[in-house]
């Protein structure tokens, strides 16, 4: 087939795996999920390459010590000698010389969510953990506990899991032990996530990983480069949810409305959470120990016992009780699934101390959205009550650097003591009056009575850190991206203190 100059117009018929590929070949493999795909494929005996333009650490480390050679940039040279099979990332856009010169070639390709569930999902139970907020952090306690229980699954997460040091892991092939001594396919857990899954398929990611259970932590607005609306994203959920078969389950968070509303649909049995009376799973006696947090579950009317989870905050004590109702549904026995829940080792960037120097305790976290950082920082002020607590707060995403939610984030940092916000990278896309203003969010938190400062770049927020910072102090940095490695900078120059 023949591809126009500017764009590359992929032959639908080929978005399908050949039989018996054996050299595959990911564009934009440097991403997160696609440099752990990469990952997953080497194990499993294919010969794997790939491309990308950012080509920095970790990834690139990572795809080293995995032997996969990755080509700098990128070119349809790349594709000679032709791979069986070419798996495109959602960075790539159809201007990509080298999606180009895939549609020139007429080569087969699938989309990464795509291949997951093609070489990996289809062998094994899916349990797929959704929703705007808490996606990783759950799916990460849910594969953790499992292995703790002696199930060990296989799982695709967005964060790197500190039971596994990794974000991938492969359960064993075939049938796998189960509570009671039955057996089944071996479970595999997903992350899934709802920003789209290439340039050809402009669906969330979730449609593709065809779940037999699911949990829904949230639905909000959210992705507003990918979204028009908060009726598009509920539409993108309730076709998931429709997608659960009828002899799955839907373990959902009715605590949120929207939620509700969905769960509805559902054709599946459901399995509510939360802190309501109605809720199938009740959450009662929360009580935050430092870092930690307890708490209670009742079910059907019924006690069933007292819980741990080693993460402050309601949130993830919701996000505990989600894992714990899939789990007991599944036939593990609460006495054992308790003790799993308490020794997770948690996630890294999601409420990660990433050090204690002079005093000084520097957190690590990805909250963005706004509903994100306001639990973030109301658990954090819950574990630290009677020391100083200062946010550092970098917009980022897409939506985050957009005004869509300008207004709602000058009502979520009230639990701190001060905050400081990083002017954003501009859209090069979107008009300035549709643009987040850091300015005016500094404005409007001094007007809500808190100390909040603005800063251009990470030299001065670290400059104004180093300065003001005094011992018993923590330091909250909130930021989806490596925020120019401001945490281990701040670690470097307090240990340098007199």
């Amino acid at each position: 087939m023949t591809s126009s100059a500017a764009t590359a117009s992929l032959e639908p018929a080929l978005n399908r795996c050949p039989p018996q590929p054996r050299h595959i070949h990911l564009i934009g493999i440097c991403g997160t999920g696609m440099a752990a795909l990469a990952g997953m494929l080497k194990t499993q005996g294919y010969r794997v390459t790939g491309s990308d333009q950012n080509v920095y650490p970790p990834m690139s480390d990572f795809l080293a010590e995995e032997q996969i050679p990755v080509l700098e940039g990128y070119s349809a040279a790349h594709l000679e000698p032709a791979p069986d099979l070419v798996i495109v990332g959602n960075v790539v856009r159809a201007s990509n010389p080298e999606a180009i010169g895939l549609a020139d070639r007429g080569l087969p390709y699938l989309s990464m969510p795509q291949a997951l569930a093609h070489f990996f999902l289809s062998q094994h139970q899916p349990l797929v953990v959704t929703g705007t907020h808490g996606k990783t952090t759950t799916s990460s306690l849910l594969a953790s506990t499992l292995h703790r229980l002696g199930a060990t699954p296989g799982f695709m997460i967005g964060g790197i899991v500190e039971a596994f040091g990794a974000n991938y892991h492969l359960a064993p092939g075939g049938e796998q032990g189960r509570p009671g001594g039955g057996a089944g396919p071996a479970f595999f857990v997903v992350e899934g996530d709802e920003y789209d899954t290439a340039f050809f398929n402009k669906v969330s990611k979730f449609q593709h990983y065809r779940p037999q259970c699911a949990i829904l932590t949230s639905v909000e607005f959210d992705h507003a480069d990918i979204f028009a609306d908060l009726e598009a994203i509920k539409d993108s959920f309730r076709e998931f949810i429709h997608r659960i078969p009828d002899n799955g389950l839907l373990v959902a968070n009715t605590d949120d409305p929207l939620v509700a509303e969905l769960a509805q649909a559902a054709s599946c049995p459901v399995l509510s959470y939360g802190f309501g009376r109605e809720c199938s799973w009740q959450v009662s006696r929360v009580e935050v120990r430092g870092l930690a947090t307890d708490f209670r579950l009742s079910c059907g009317g019924r006690d069933r016992g007292r819980f741990t989870v080693p993460m402050p905050g309601a949130h993830n004590v919701l996000n505990a009780t989600a894992v714990i109702a899939l789990l007991d549904h599944l036939g593990f026995p609460l006495e054992a699934i308790a003790p799993g829940v308490a020794a997770f080792e948690g996630v890294k960037r999601r409420q990660q101390v990433r050090g204690c120097e002079a005093g000084v305790t520097v957190v690590d976290d990805f909250a963005h959205h706004p509903t994100a950082v306001r639990e973030t920082v109301k658990a954090l002020r819950m574990a630290w009550p009677g020391q100083r607590l200062i946010v550092v707060f970098e917009p980022r995403t897409n939506s985050s650097r957009r005004a869509v939610f300008q207004e709602l984030y000058s009502q979520v940092f009230d639990p701190a003591d001060q905050v400081i916000v990083r002017e954003h990278l501009p859209l090069a896309d979107i008009p300035p009056q549709e643009q987040f203003s850091s300015v005016a969010l500094v404005q409007a938190l001094r007007e809500r009575g808190l100390k909040a400062d603005y800063q251009a770049d990470t030299e001065a927020i670290l400059c104004q850190l180093t300065s003001s910072l005094r011992p018993g102090d923590v330091v909250a940095i909130l930021s989806n991206g490596g925020f120019d490695n401001i945490h281990q900078r701040l670690l470097a120059e307090l240990r340098d203190f007199p």
